[in-house]
């Protein structure tokens, strides 16, 4: 054990620096003994972050062996409703850390240590960190089983490297020689020109124009003919897919020329988590909203520090301007090098605009630098600089209560502050009041804070608020009831739990007066108690369950039940 812990100070002290530049090849074994099949790669769009792992595909099952990809030790555990559900972390004594997601339960040795922590801390939601002596592991050492939990959407195992020291994620694929079987070519599924200032024409229009796109012999793709004047960008929508598996993963490297020069470009090797939100300034984030189309943006109206994006000097931004010729070329490329080209072709066009800007002009300008404050009726909204990427005209009123701050189709890097002050309601009125959001009929509550009448939410969604009030307890049911009766062959106790409005804050299970552990699948709405846990009694058992919503109401459920211990 010394010999381990020795050997981790003197690597990570003097090899993480050069680890970070140098991927070792065949150091990690996989993390599963079947076929690797990929269903999400590294660097991939996903909601508001870019994909941190590859995600493994397992036989839409449960239960199949985990492995650790080196020797090491398990460095952290966490165990989340939403995010990678259950994960465990294992430190490498070569300056790595590989991570395991979305799993279904540890190993028989990694859930017993889990489950102490649980019970001690009477959560089920905990992040442990430990000492590299505590919880040591070989290769190749069964760690867990894969499973479905946190914020997956089916059956799989993420696996995540980062770099111990930094914290940064790698594409794990610069580890494995022979993880890929791909001969296929990024595809392309449309391509986008934008004009980019008040005066800027594409095709006489003065709003983002979709591209026809023709696929030559060999299989490169050449774009209708781009007539324009002023500042334009262009973006692409493309994935990548390889021979093991039909799924549309995002495409590694991605690269855009003007006249043979290197505009816009970035490569998916390693990011920081702290700069992963950036995707929304990268895509073309109203047109998702409105399509689901992931259109990710060759230019920058307006810088922002993503590491992974290279430039030229005017962020890929093209001028078109008489007696300028440009080529414009965008090649994509995947990590084994297979490659698709487009050719647009742009020539100048003095010829005005038939499609005017559909951008609405309103009294609130907002530049994305400044701070801003913005006040009406008893609404107050403050912006601090650089919530946003772009400079814009914001919607702002207050009408019937109702708070209308612009629409969903614009991103926020960084939170808003809603404030209301409410006179009309009493006190105990005002304990069940939250910020909330309005989506036609629907309502979603926002987590809000309050002092005396004064409501307050930091929120980086955009769209209607108003003060809502939740009054109804969360439900508690069972599909059958165990009420008096003998559960001795019984596995599990299974309760669905939900909430009308606020939402779950809160749920704890007690047997016989002591408080057991209820794992909770958002999901499928439903808390387990696992009898393996060993917390009943021979006989007559007492079982009580209390939930409580964000607001404070509370729902109880109790019963009694016999089970045999023999």
């Amino acid at each position: 054990m010394k010999t381990l812990l020795s050997l981790f100070l003197f690597v990570i002290t003097f090899t993480a620096t050069f680890a970070q530049n140098n991927y070792p090849k065949d150091y990690f074994r996989s993390p599963m003994d079947i076929p690797l099949q990929l269903s999400g790669n590294f660097g991939e769009l996903r909601t508001n972050h870019f994909h941190a792992g590859l995600d493994f595909r397992t036989q839409q099952k449960e239960g199949l062996n985990i492995y650790a990809a080196a020797e090491g030790y398990v460095s952290r555990i966490k165990i989340s409703t939403y995010g990678y559900g259950k994960a465990i972390y294992i430190t490498h004594p070569n300056g790595f850390t590989t991570l395991y997601g979305h799993l279904q339960k540890g190993s028989p040795r990694l859930e017993k240590f889990i489950k102490e922590q649980q019970y001690k801390e009477k959560a089920y939601e905990i992040e442990v960190f430990l000492k590299p002596d505590e919880l040591v592991v070989k290769k190749g050492e069964l760690i867990a089983f894969s499973g479905n939990t946190g914020g997956s959407q089916g059956p799989h195992l993420h696996f995540e490297v980062r770099d111990s020291k930094s914290e940064k994620a790698i594409n794990p694929i610069h580890f494995y020689s022979d993880i890929l079987h791909d001969r296929k070519r990024p595809a392309v599924v449309n391509v986008v020109a934008y004009p980019l200032n008040d005066s800027a024409v594409v095709n006489r229009s003065k709003n983002p124009v979709l591209l026809d796109l023709k696929t030559l012999s060999d299989g490169s793709y050449v774009a209708e003919r781009v007539l324009a004047n002023g500042p334009i960008g262009f973006g692409v929508n493309t994935y990548d897919s390889d021979n093991s598996s039909s799924f549309k993963n995002g495409t590694y490297k991605v690269e855009a020329f003007s006249n043979g020069s290197l505009s816009f470009g970035y490569t998916f090797d390693t990011f920081a988590f702290d700069e992963s939100r950036y995707l929304n300034a990268l895509m073309d984030y109203s047109r998702y909203k409105r399509t689901r189309q992931k259109v990710q943006k060759l230019f920058m109206k307006q810088p922002y520090p993503l590491s992974i994006i290279r430039t030229n000097d005017k962020n890929g931004i093209v001028d078109v301007s008489p007696n300028l010729t440009q080529n414009y070329r965008i090649e994509l490329t995947d990590f084994s090098n297979n490659r698709s080209t487009i050719t647009i072709p742009v020539e100048y066009s003095p010829l005005p605009a038939t499609d005017e800007s559909d951008i609405k002009i309103t009294p609130f300008y907002l530049t994305a630098s400044k701070d801003h404050n913005f006040e009406k009726d008893n609404f107050s909204v403050f912006i601090p600089a650089n919530t946003f990427y772009e400079d814009f005209h914001l919607q702002f009123d207050v009408k019937d209560n109702v708070l209308t701050l612009h629409n969903d189709s614009t991103p926020a890097h960084t939170n808003v502050t809603i404030s209301v002050v409410d006179t009309t309601l009493t006190e105990e009125q005002r304990e069940k009041s939250f910020i909330a959001s309005v989506n036609g009929k629907r309502l979603g509550y926002n987590s809000t804070k309050r002092k005396g009448n004064t409501f307050t939410t930091y929120t980086k969604n955009l769209g209607d608020f108003t003060i809502a009030q939740d009054t109804i307890a969360p439900k508690i049911s069972i599909s059958k009831s165990i009420e008096g009766k003998w559960i001795t062959s019984q596995k599990s106790l299974d309760f669905t739990i939900s909430d009308n409005l606020s939402g779950l804050k809160e749920y704890n299970g007690y047997l016989n007066g002591e408080w057991v552990l209820f794992e909770y699948e958002h999901k499928l709405r439903r808390i387990s108690y696992d009898f393996d846990d060993d917390k009943t009694v021979d006989g007559r058992n007492e079982l009580k369950i209390v939930v409580s919503d964000n607001v404070g109401n509370s729902a109880i459920f109790e019963t009694h039940f016999f089970r045999s211990k023999k």
